[in-house]
């Protein structure tokens, strides 16, 4: 995908209210955007970071600009706004850039289902079908707590180990028995999680955070829902992002 205008670069002053930022432009002054993110953002909201924010050109938007990007650590570009993962993934999908997710006839975002609704669903012309629900994953742990092989104080230092979720989850959860009923019932399931943070390199389940999401995510597992991670690449001009391909998942 590619923005529509050129991103702005500014230095992040603070996120409060969970959907809101203050930030100071390069001619300094100061403005709130909207921070289109409602989880943790851990490690990836720290004042003085650089941002990058996208502008809707809309006067009548109480908040004309959206913060997109952030760099973090002074060397990793992240993706923070959550609407764009499944824009990625519809994007590669259509263009059957995904390995393994290029067999269809038919795209269907947002499908229902049961007790409400996944991503997608891809269907091929025997009517089989492929459920898939999306994750972001942004969060890149300073030190990764190695806690079932060296006690639950250990730690050692993080080499490109992404994890999922930032926080507490009980909607991912939801979502991952659906795709269990759902393979269970016959289809194809897939817990795809798309990585918008160039620092990850590898994917794992967050178990520190939340240990019930990390228990449920094996049992679907052991019950046949396939988990794919995809790589989202950055342009170097800052212009747009796309996914290039697949990382590797470490459970």
């Amino acid at each position: 995908m590619k923005y529509e205008l050129p991103l702005i670069p500014a230095t992040l002053v603070k996120r409060y209210k969970r959907f809101l930022a203050d930030v100071i432009l390069a001619d300094g002054s100061e403005i709130t955007v909207h921070c289109p993110n409602t989880g943790s953002m851990k490690r990836c909201a720290e004042p003085g970071s650089r941002v990058w924010l996208s502008d809707s050109q809309n006067p009548k938007r109480k908040y004309r600009y959206t913060w997109e990007w952030v760099e973090i650590d002074g060397q990793y570009r992240a993706c923070m706004n959550t609407a764009r993962p499944n824009q990625l993934v519809k994007e590669a999908l259509e263009q059957r850039r995904i390995p393994g997710l290029t067999l269809w006839d038919e795209l269907l975002p947002e499908p229902k289902v049961e007790d409400g609704r996944l991503d997608f669903c891809l269907l091929d012309e025997n009517g089989h079908r492929c459920w898939i629900e999306v994750k972001s994953v942004t969060l890149l742990e300073e030190y990764w707590p190695e806690r079932e092989q060296l006690g639950t104080d250990s730690h050692i230092l993080n080499t490109g180990l992404g994890c999922f979720p930032d926080a507490v989850t009980e909607r991912g959860r939801k979502h991952l028995k659906r795709l269990e009923a759902l393979k269970a019932e016959g289809d194809r399931a897939v817990m795809l999680f798309c990585v918008p943070h160039e620092g990850i390199q590898r994917v794992t389940v967050a178990h520190h955070i939340d240990v019930k999401y990390a228990q449920v995510l094996r049992e679907v597992m052991a019950n046949g829902v396939e988990v794919m991670a995809a790589q989202v690449m950055f342009a170097e001009d800052d212009s747009g992002m796309w996914i290039s391909g697949l990382l590797p998942v470490e459970l």
